[in-house]
């Protein structure tokens, strides 16, 4: 009897125990499904702000892809005197460019960039002055006066470093132009020369088919002068000076000849011509800059100075020779013969 009893108390603790224990795994599962509840509720409330940051960021990036689909790809820079075409790679460009600009004004951009107008089209980029002067002048690199040169008659400069080359008369500046000289391989020699023979039509010794048109001789034995020929807007001559056919029909008409006693012996020299400095080859040269730095080119009077002034007392000597022969009305035995074989040597480079 009392060992059922104990059975039945048992029971019942069991079942009040079971009872306790759902009773707190229901607490907790409830505390727990408010927990849930809250962190997802936080979760959705982050929703709308993601949504939006996304939904700007989606626009920004459609901004950015506009505007690149506005801006072209090849655009005119430009500087404070010059701007820059891109010219072969752009065919809208290529265009505007041929609508844009006169036959003169194409004339002037081609000199500017020391080419000749054959090449307008090969070149990747031109340089292009925002204002078109009617005196070529007024773009010279070179100084309008030259004090050391009040007292020298006729004088020539050509500049390695910026392909350009001058004239001067009595120290001011008469005519400037572009010039090719020569590739890294065949480089032009620097150094004070003379002008000598000159030839209307040469032909070059290196290939019979190089013709030199209005062709003047600096260097006989070199076989070195400057004269028209092909101009691509680089240093690519064998040593020769090129030039715009219009500046080489120019100081082939201006510059004078030697004077020679006989076939071996100059009785008189002509006019100083001075070839000065280097060029910095593997590059574009350094007129390409002109839309940074409008004076990059800029040749000043200190500068010239600098250069002219070792060869000063030569030039002056050899003018006073030529001065003492012209004023003495001496019979001239100088080279007036226009013809494709002038001397022996002929020209042996262009």
């Amino acid at each position: 009897m009392k060992k059922g009893f104990y059975l039945l108390i048992a029971v019942i603790a069991f079942i009040q125990c079971k009872k306790e224990t759902t009773a707190i795994e229901k607490e907790e599962v409830i505390k727990d499904s408010v927990y849930e509840f809250e962190n997802n509720q936080k979760v959705l409330d982050t929703i709308p702000v993601l949504v939006q940051d996304t939904i700007a960021e989606k626009k920004k990036e459609e901004k950015v892809i506009e505007t690149k689909k506005k801006t072209p790809k090849f655009a005119i820079v430009k500087g404070e005197k010059y701007s820059v075409w891109p010219h072969k790679v752009s065919d809208s460009l290529l265009k505007k460019f041929n609508n844009e600009f006169s036959a003169s004004q194409k004339y002037t951009i081609a000199a500017l960039n020391r080419i000749d107008t054959n090449y307008l089209k090969s070149r990747d980029s031109l340089i292009v002055p925002n204002e078109f002067y009617s005196d070529f002048l007024d773009y010279s690199p070179f100084p309008k006066q030259a004090e050391i040169l009040r007292d020298v008659d006729k004088f020539i400069i050509f500049s390695y470093p910026i392909q350009a080359f001058a004239v001067y008369e009595k120290g001011v500046l008469k005519k400037w132009g572009p010039t090719n000289m020569g590739k890294k391989a065949s480089q032009t020699p620097r150094g004070l020369f003379f002008t000598n023979w000159k030839g209307r039509k040469v032909r070059s010794t290196v290939d019979d088919e190089w013709i030199l048109n209005w062709n003047f001789n600096i260097h006989n034995t070199g076989g070195i002068g400057f004269h028209q020929y092909a101009m691509p807007g680089y240093p690519a001559s064998h040593s020769c000076l090129r030039l715009l056919d219009a500046d080489a029909q120019y100081l082939y008409n201006w510059a004078d000849q030697w004077v020679l006693a006989d076939k071996n012996t100059v009785k008189v020299k002509g006019n100083p011509v001075i070839v000065y400095g280097d060029y910095n080859f593997g590059v574009k040269g350094v007129w390409y800059q002109l839309y940074k730095d409008p004076n990059i080119t800029t040749v000043s009077e200190e500068k010239l100075n600098e250069i002219i002034a070792p060869h000063k007392e030569e030039i002056l000597k050899q003018q006073k020779i030529r001065q003492e022969y012209i004023s003495k009305k001496e019979g001239v035995n100088n080279v007036e013969k226009d013809s494709i074989e002038v001397f022996e040597p002929k020209q042996d480079s262009l």
